[in-house]
């Protein structure tokens, strides 16, 4: 029986196209009718998540509820690990597949051993610049709001740690990849990177979260599944 009241911690695989709080918008009415039903408790739910995952991305996105609010800061702490795709070759204003390609680069000169020493000096320490399309806050409003305008977008570099960068397999242009890497890591932005450093460009094909900190995916549940098994306890 679950008791959303006291806390709950939610694993939740996240389909393509979901933004975060579009998850938690669905969650908060079987919640509270699961809660009010069990408990007679009409009284408002605390449910948030804990680290945001982008709508074009899909994979692990943990919820939690009531008293379990508190420690959503303590998650979004631990390690993330993503696997995906890079195309290289070609970039676009997002860095994903948002916005249409807007520049495309040579390839020829980029063989497996030069995609395997790119990734592997991407590990460590480091600045990274967020995208342009994110929700990184500038004097209050959302970097993506400007970049849709035309204004200019200046970020500053935030520390992050790749701690783990595996080339799985390579097709064509498609680079797939493992990265385990800190919070407030863009993948996207690795994407970038790494087509710069290959002398070419890049841009994320494809993203999935399958671990944070012990949370895997393996342990995750569609939304709509997790709803539809409330609505029959």
């Amino acid at each position: 029986m679950f008791n959303f009241i006291e806390g709950e911690i939610l694993l939740i695989d996240k389909e393509l196209n979901w933004s975060s709080f579009d998850v938690v918008n669905y969650l908060k009415p079987a919640i509270h009718d699961f809660t009010k039903k069990h408990f007679n408790q009409k009284t408002k739910i605390k449910i948030g998540h804990a680290g945001t995952l982008d709508p074009l991305a899909t994979g692990l996105l943990i919820i939690c509820t009531g008293k379990k609010t508190k420690i959503i800061q303590e998650i979004q702490n631990l390690r993330k690990t993503y696997t995906g795709a890079f195309f290289i070759g070609a970039t676009t204003p997002s860095f994903d597949k948002e916005l249409p390609i807007d520049n495309t680069f040579p390839t020829k000169h980029i063989n497996e051993q030069l995609i395997l020493k790119t990734a592997k000096s991407f590990i460590g320490e480091q600045l990274q610049i967020p995208p342009e399309y994110s929700a990184v806050n500038i004097a209050g409003k959302r970097a993506y709001e400007l970049a849709r305008l035309n204004q200019p977008v200046e970020i500053a570099p935030k520390p992050i740690t790749i701690y783990r960068f595996d080339i799985t397999k390579i097709e064509g242009q498609l680079v797939y990849f493992e990265i385990e890497c800190s919070k407030g890591t863009y993948i996207r932005s690795i994407a970038r990177d790494f087509g710069k450093a290959l002398n070419s460009g890049a841009y994320l094909d494809n993203l999935r979260r399958t671990k944070i900190g012990d949370y895997t995916i393996e342990n995750a549940i569609k939304i709509k599944q997790f709803v539809h098994l409330l609505k029959n306890i």
